[in-house]
């Protein structure tokens, strides 16, 4: 199976840390061991994650490939083409898992589409952490990416979530840009009702994570967190 051509779905860590393996399992470790080139958003977050692992080429001889939200469809074919060619290609995300709120799902589905064989791995994922750590119903939600920069379109989003979470009962979930945490985090507490329950995570599995989950009234009397160039996931239920 070790030598068998694939497209390998490769788990990426949350943030900084030293030591990968208190939250990447062996198995990534062992598949780093079989791949012939690896796909990546940029080039140095490539050599990165290679330089963590024991890899069959060195970090610097392993090809990388680029493939982003900039990559174009026609493009997809011809990353894929070292895989037809009885490679094993490893893809990753900047951060937590390839394919989710990320654009490798188009790849998998060409991969799929020209019979390749694919392999997930499991590891951390900033989405569902959150849920986990928040507290708020998991049984039903829904993921929304990223919110609009504009502030009149964002508080239009936000108004659209509250809808949808009193329709479904479902448990809302988005993120933000870093630099557009304060203000996401002040919107919503004036836009949200007063018995909705707000939680906001940062710096998931980092040593300053910090969780907080509260019904807006209040969230409203409370000191704000400082969330300026942290990344976070904000979570709300009605």
């Amino acid at each position: 199976m070790h030598d068998k051509p694939a497209l390998l779905l490769l788990p990426n860590l949350i943030g900084e840390h030293r030591h990968s393996e208190l939250f990447l399992p062996a198995s990534v470790a062992k598949a780093l061991l079989t791949i012939d080139g690896l796909i990546a958003e940029s080039d140095k977050e490539g050599r990165r994650y290679l330089s963590r692992f024991e890899t069959k080429k060195s970090t610097l001889e392993t090809p990388i490939a680029l493939f982003n939200e900039h990559t174009p469809d026609n493009q997809l074919d011809f990353l894929l083409e070292p895989i037809a060619s009885g490679q094993r290609w490893g893809l990753i995300s900047d951060a937590g898992l390839p394919c989710i709120a990320d654009p490798g799902s188009k790849l998998v589905l060409r991969a799929r589409q020209r019979g390749m064989h694919v392999q997930a791995f499991v590891g951390p994922s900033a989405i569902f952490l959150a849920l986990m750590l928040s507290g708020l119903p998991s049984q039903k939600f829904f993921f929304h990416g990223y919110l609009h920069k504009e502030p009149n379109k964002r508080k239009e989003d936000i108004q659209r979530l509250v809808a949808q979470a009193r329709s479904e009962q479902a448990t809302q979930l988005f993120m933000e840009t870093p630099y557009r945490n304060q203000y996401t985090l002040t919107t919503l507490i004036e836009t949200l009702g007063e018995n909705t329950l707000l939680s906001v995570c940062w710096d998931i599995t980092m040593p300053t994570q910090g969780v907080l989950t509260l019904p807006i009234a209040q969230w409203r009397k409370a000191t704000l967190p400082n969330l300026e160039k942290k990344p976070a996931v904000f979570l709300f239920c009605i």
